[in-house]
């Protein structure tokens, strides 16, 4: 499967080109477009108990598309809900996924959810994550732009919890809060996770979650009249 990012970084979509035979699978509402010559199937994607995982847990829909290429050739265009940026990972191996950010994926990979433990339970992203492990291409997507940062060993970034995408499974992470609680409440920052290297992690530059704080209070409410 060969992918190209369009539109990067605000409005980005992913166009896939496929071989005969290939298949892709996506999230349910992805598709932005498709040429002749691909067929499209609806499922769980691994039974009703993975798909109400999938959902429940990790936040990603119910049902999965399977889009399959009758010839070579085929083109596949795929875009997130939210404005912002893909990326194209070529996956060997086993990644943590925020809630959202899973896009599509070759057939050679899986998606299920993780327990994350008890240091996730006051994070933003729950106690589950999604991990997505195999060999094959992945396709993610963010609010705001993608900025990729590569650990070394024992290299320690804190990142806010909202503006996560994805880690590779090894690297080792820590939820806490900023300072005291008065710090957590009231300086705008939240929770922050302390990731540890090797590895690669991805950042998005907006946040949901800062987003629906500042848009709710501007929304008209009925008056008491």
């Amino acid at each position: 499967m060969q992918t190209e990012i369009l539109y990067s970084p605000a409005y980005a979509a992913a166009k896939l080109t496929l071989t005969a035979g290939e298949t892709v699978r996506a999230e349910s509402g992805a598709m932005l477009a498709m040429s002749p010559g691909i067929a499209m199937e609806t499922s769980t994607q691994g039974g009703v108990l993975k798909g109400l995982k999938r959902s429940l847990l990790g936040g990603e829909s119910f049902f999965m598309n399977t889009f399959t290429a009758q010839a070579d050739g085929a083109e596949l265009y795929l875009a997130p809900t939210l404005s912002g940026d893909i990326v194209h990972w070529p996956l060997d191996g086993a990644l943590l996924v925020s809630s959202g950010s899973f896009l599509a994926s070759s057939s050679g990979i899986e998606v299920d959810t993780k327990w994350g433990g008890g240091k996730t339970f006051f994070s933003s992203e729950g106690l589950f994550m999604l991990r997505v492990a195999g060999r094959g291409d992945l396709v993610l997507s963010s609010y705001g732009a993608i900025h990729a940062i590569d650990l070394q060993p024992g290299q320690t970034y804190t990142v806010d919890t909202g503006h996560l995408v994805a880690w590779t499974d090894g690297i080792q992470y820590d939820v806490r809060k900023v300072g005291n609680w008065k710090s957590t409440f009231f300086s705008g920052e939240g929770l922050v996770c302390d990731l540890t290297g090797p590895g690669r992690i991805y950042l998005q530059t907006r946040s949901q979650d800062a987003f629906l704080g500042w848009l709710i209070p501007q929304l008209p409410t009925q008056s008491s009249s």
